[in-house]
C-alpha cells in the first residue's frame, strides 16, 4: 500500500498550500488524475505541490479554485508561498514592493529584479549556485506581480548604458530581455531611462540603491551587498539617496531617447543576424 505523505501545515507556507490543495481536492472527490485532466496539469505536477516539493503558479492556484470552488483561497495564498522561498534577508523587500505606491531604482550592471525575464532571471540566479534553480526562479518572478495589481506603484528605472551591453547567458537571452524592457514604452506607469557611458562623472557611483515610497508610511531607501540587504527609514539616508536619484534621472536619457537606444542595442548587437 502507497504511503500517503500528510504534510504538517505550519512547517511553511508551501507546506500549507499544499495541505490544502490535497483537503481541497479530497473533499471534491477526485483523484490527483481527474483533478489535472479538468485543470490540464499533469497529476505528477498535482503530487508534487501537494507533497510541498514544487511551487505553484498563480495560473495554476486560479484553474484549481474554479475547478473545485475554493472561492479564490489557493489564489490567495500564492504571493505568500512565493515570498517564503525568498531568501530570509530578502523577504522584507518583497514586502515593500509589493505595498509601494511608488518605485523608484538604479541599477549600473543588471536589470532589475522586477524586470527580468525567465531566462535572464535563471542565468543571473545560477550564476555562482544552481541548488533549486526552478524554484529560486519562479520566487524572482512571482515578484513582478506588482505590476499586474488594480493600482500598480508608478516604477521608475535607471539603468547604467553597461546592463545594454553587458551579456547575460547569450544573443537570445538578451534580445528576450531587451524586448521586455521595450514592452513598457507605452506604460506611463513604468519608466525606463538610460544612464549613458559619456555621463562621466554621475551620482549613482557608489553603488545600486532602491526607494520605496508610500502612501502614509515613511519612505524606506535600500541598497545591498553580497550577503545582504540594508533598508532604512533614516531621513538623513532618504535625503541624500532622493537627491542622488534626482541627479541621475536628470543626467539620463529621456524616456523616448532611452527606448531608441534599447532598441538600437538590441538590433545591432542581438539581432536576428546575430543569433546563427
Amino acid at each position: 500500500m502507497t504511503r500517503i505523505n500528510i504534510l504538517d501545515p505550519g512547517a511553511s507556507p508551501l507546506d500549507y498550500y499544499g495541505y490544502e490543495l490535497r483537503r481541497y481536492r479530497e473533499a471534491a472527490g477526485l483523484t490527483q488524475q481527474q483533478l489535472g485532466d479538468i485543470v490540464n496539469y499533469t497529476a505528477s505536477l498535482i503530487c508534487q505541490i501537494e507533497t510541498a516539493k514544487k511551487l505553484p503558479t498563480a495560473q495554476f492556484s486560479e484553474r484549481v479554485d474554479a475547478a473545485l470552488g475554493t472561492g479564490g483561497a489557493l489564489s490567495r495564498l500564492v504571493d505568500l508561498v512565493m515570498r517564503s522561498q525568498l531568501p530570509a534577508w530578502f523577504r522584507e523587500v518583497a514586502e515593500l514592493e509589493a505595498r509601494a505606491r511608488e518605485i523608484c531604482l538604479f541599477q549600473p550592471q543588471l536589470v532589475h529584479g522586477l524586470l527580468q525575464t525567465d531566462a535572464y532571471a535563471r542565468a543571473v540566479l545560477g550564476a555562482v549556485e544552481d541548488d533549486d534553480l526552478n524554484n529560486r526562479t519562479a520566487a524572482r518572478l512571482a515578484r513582478q506581480r506588482v505590476f499586474q495589481k488594480v493600482q500598480p506603484p508608478v516604477f521608475w528605472a535607471v539603468f547604467g548604458e553597461a546592463v545594454l551591453y553587458h551579456k547575460v547567458s547569450g544573443a537570445n537571452v538578451m534580445r528576450e530581455q531587451l524586448l521586455k524592457l521595450l514592452s513598457f514604452e507605452r506604460n506611463p506607469r513604468v519608466n525606463i531611462q538610460i544612464l549613458p557611458f559619456d555621463t562621466g562623472i554621475h551620482a549613482g557611483l557608489l553603488g545600486s540603491f532602491d526607494i520605496f515610497r508610500f502612501a502614509t508610511d515613511p519612505t524606506i531607501v535600500y541598497s545591498e551587498d553580497y550577503e545582504t540587504g540594508h533598508p532604512t527609514a533614516n531621513p538623513d539616508a532618504v535625503e541624500s539617496r532622493s537627491l542622488r536619484y534626482d541627479h541621475l534621472r536628470a543626467a539620463a536619457l529621456s524616456i523616448e531617447d532611452s527606448a531608441e537606444l534599447i532598441r538600437s542595442v538590441m538590433e545591432d548587437r542581438y539581432g536576428e543576424q546575430q543569433l546563427a
